[in-house]
């Protein structure tokens, strides 16, 4: 037949045939599997790891309680807390690179100072110098007193901060009793000491010490009244009264001389009368009662009042009063 395949052309294609159904089912396995999931799940990175925590500064490097300490660095988290020695502080925290805390009330010594995060990690520790807290004075209270004042008049009270029940007042640098009244206040009696200005302070346990403040102890004399007292068969006495007189004060009598001795013109004559043992051509003399009457005993010529003056004169610098006048015999 005219157009057929040879008889061998027939049989090839024919295996063929055979072999392509064969592998037809595999085929269509493939291509009708359900595709695969794809996974759109990444890895989990790992958490970042949180800073060092390094202090740079510590400003300042020491200081006494109840001052602010700033530190600078790095790590430094909300929950930061700050550890001198064994004493946790709780820290005011800026942000991250700044943190401040204010020193307790401390032992002074050398410390341990380092922060601890809330995670535990720590920076490393640094010396810190804890100082004696320091007594601040502000100011005295009388800061005038006069030399012959006694009992309630010598005390003094020193207003400030800082006081410890083991504090001592400091008198020209020389510890004296004192009564601790509080944190804030201090008293004590001024000693016997020359007039002047003289320097008070207040030292702590520790030799932490105050400033210096200015009390000012008045030894100048002061006449407050002139009297006549007691009158004798050729003498009477001038009550003198007033503050700051000492044993040997000196008093000094200007008495201007009369019309009848000077007629060209008034002289006055200076007389300088004391407590010791006057000569013996002289007979008025100056007692000494205490540190606010004198007694001069006056010999007078006549009985006709005059008018002089007196002034009282203390020895080594201690001061004169002002003249007062007197009109007596």
């Amino acid at each position: 037949m005219k157009g057929d395949l040879p008889v061998p052309h027939r049989i090839m294609i024919f295996i063929s045939l055979l072999a392509f159904i064969a592998i037809r089912p595999s085929f269509g396995a493939v291509e009708n599997a359900p595709p695969r999931p794809k996974n759109n799940k990444t890895t989990p990175a790992a958490p970042e790891k949180a800073p060092a925590v390094n202090i740079l500064s510590i400003i300042p490097a020491q200081g006494e309680p109840g001052i602010t300490v700033t530190l600078y660095g790095t790590g430094f988290s909300p929950k930061t807390t700050v550890f001198l020695g064994n004493s946790e502080i709780p820290a005011k925290v800026i942000g991250p690179k700044q943190l401040s805390f204010d020193i307790p009330k401390l032992d002074p010594g050398l410390y341990a100072l380092y922060l601890k995060r809330e995670d535990g990690a720590t920076s490393k520790p640094y010396n810190f110098t804890l100082l004696p807290l320091k007594p601040v004075a502000l100011s005295v209270t009388p800061d005038i007193v006069v030399a012959c004042a006694t009992g309630h008049d010598r005390e003094v009270t020193i207003a400030g901060r800082n006081f410890q029940e083991g504090s001592l007042v400091l008198f020209d640098g020389a510890a004296i009793r004192n009564r601790y009244s509080s944190s804030e206040a201090l008293s004590f009696n001024v000693p016997q000491i020359a007039g002047g200005l003289h320097q008070v302070q207040v030292r702590n346990p520790g030799d932490a010490v105050s400033g210096i403040l200015g009390l000012i102890i008045d030894a100048r004399p002061e006449i407050t009244s002139v009297d006549r007292g007691d009158e004798y068969v050729n003498y009477y006495n001038l009550v003198i009264e007033g503050k700051n007189f000492q044993q040997n004060s000196t008093l000094v009598v200007m008495e201007e001389r009369s019309l009848e001795e000077t007629p060209s013109h008034l002289a006055v004559d200076v007389k300088r009368v004391t407590t010791s043992a006057a000569p013996a051509t002289e007979r008025e003399q100056l007692l000494y009662i205490n540190c606010n009457r004198l007694v001069y005993q006056r010999y007078p010529y006549s009985t006709i009042p005059k008018n002089f003056k007196v002034q009282v004169v203390n020895p080594a610098g201690g001061g004169e009063s002002s003249l007062v006048s007197v009109s007596a015999p």
